[in-house]
Order: C-alpha cells, then structure tokens, then sequence
C-alpha cells in the first residue's frame, strides 16, 4: 500500500491538520515517528480526535519526547540518542500517512535530518503556508526533495496569498494538491468535509 510522507516547510504550517485530512480522505492509517513535546495532546491524539472513519490506525511514536524542541535537542535533555534503525514503520495493509517534525533538515542526532526517514518509493507532501520567507522556504525544500529523487506534491495552508503561490506554483511546476483555508476551528465535521474536497484530486494522482 501507500506511503505519504507530511512534510512542511517550518514547524506550524499546518502538517497535522494536512494528515488529518488526508488519512480521513483515504481512510488512512497515521503515524508520526517522533514526536516532541505536547505529549499529553500529541499530534497522534489531535489526528485520532480529527477523524470519523472506523478503518483508520494510529500508531505508537518511535519517540516520543517530553520537551518541545527540535528532536535531537529534546533528546539529549532525556540523554538518549535517537536512533534511525529503531524509526521503523509500522507493519499494515492500509495506506499510511507518515508525519514528519518540522522541516526536512530538523536534526535527529549528528548525522541524519528528518529527511532521512523518507524512503524510497514514498509520496511527499509538502504543506506551505504563506508568511514573509515562505517562498524561499518552499522552493528550498522541494528542491532538496529532488535531490534526493522525490516528486513531491505541494498543499498550501491559510489564506490565499495569489502573488506568493503563483511563484512557487511556476517556480517549481510540482503538482498540486489544493488548499486547507483558514478555519474558526478544525472540528471532525470540518475535516470530513475537506478530505471530501481533497478526494477527487488525490484519484487525479492516484492516489486514492
């Protein structure tokens, strides 16, 4: 089954709203490798409290680390190392939609990034929200992504901003996923109604 790795291009962008929506769109399985802080309302719980289907897993963190910090700094303040060959994926049968921390480059340890946890063969999606230094941002990441042999799909967040996503759109030439817009709140019927939204699209890529 599928693999779609959530990536943004900085922290609070919108990635755990954009998992959200996309494992209720394709009644997904979720699971975020590391988490950092905010253990008693994780990520993990936000997506399990977002959803309405009953196919959909949540798994169990690699890590889950009490400081609210970039991970390898969480880490150390609990004097462990996180370790790449224990972030291993869950065994399912479903799809899986996989959350990263951050951006690409967030440290995990000395030597491997977020990044690193991308395996060949996943979907990238990359949420980009815009704000004074998004473009930059944008067309950084997707350009690491290449590098390392990824096409990734981009899904824009907050308010339409025509000037900045025009650029990055023609910049990039990626593939679009669409917009979350901004919301009074992320209930489950708001995140039913926008994984109905996002459906079409994602059978346009094959992803459904």
């Amino acid at each position: 089954m599928e693999r779609i790795f959530v990536t943004g291009i900085s922290t609070e962008v919108g990635k755990t709203m954009a998992s959200a929506i996309l494992v209720e769109a394709l009644q997904a399985d979720y699971w975020k490798p590391v988490q950092a802080g905010d253990l008693e309302y994780s990520d993990s719980d936000k997506v399990r409290a977002l959803i309405s289907n009953p196919h959909s897993v949540i798994h169990p963190n690699a890590y889950a680390l009490k400081t609210p910090m970039s991970p390898h700094a969480a880490a150390q303040r609990e004097d462990i190392r996180l370790e790449l060959d224990r972030i291993v994926a869950p065994i399912t049968d479903n799809t899986l939609v996989i959350e990263g921390a951050g951006g690409l480059l967030v440290p995990l340890n000395d030597t491997d990034t977020i990044l690193d946890l991308i395996r060949p063969g996943y979907h990238v999606v990359v949420v980009s929200r815009h704000y004074l230094g998004s473009i930059n941002h944008t067309l950084m990441t997707v350009q690491c992504l290449r590098q390392k042999g990824f096409e990734p799909f981009l899904l824009f967040s907050g308010d339409r901003h025509p000037s900045t996503e025009s650029i990055i759109e023609s910049k990039t030439g990626a593939r679009i996923l669409g917009r979350i817009g901004e919301q009074e709140a992320f209930t489950r019927e708001v995140v039913l109604e926008l994984a109905k939204q996002l459906r079409p699209v994602l059978a346009g890529y094959h992803l459904l």
